[in-house]
């Protein structure tokens, strides 16, 4: 489909119908948080297995540039998508250092 017949269709969905669709969108964002999770879970053992630091400042400004990008491609307001990686990543060392 094109952007122009994506707009089309969703403007033509009734109320619950545009709720039905941002319901299984959420589901979708819920399952790539819990994807992610599960990667960056593998990350902290090989760290941890490895004797690296918990924090790795070089890639959280490489994940930060990509979320950047990303949102930008996507015509996404950046600073909100930076805002989301930001929470994630604090989120995924936080259970490192639990983890550790």
């Amino acid at each position: 489909m094109t952007e122009n017949t994506d707009t089309d269709s969703i403007q033509n969905m009734t109320l619950d119908e545009l709720r039905e669709e941002i319901e299984d969108i959420d589901r979708g964002i819920v399952e790539l948080i819990a994807r992610r999770t599960y990667v960056a879970d593998a990350v902290a053992q090989v760290k941890a297995e490895k004797g690296l630091p918990t924090t790795d400042e070089s890639q959280e400004e490489r994940v930060m540039e990509r979320a950047g990008d990303n949102a930008d491609h996507f015509e996404v307001d950046s600073n909100l998508v930076k805002a989301i990686f930001r929470l994630l990543i604090e989120i995924n060392k936080a259970e490192q250092r639990q983890s550790r």
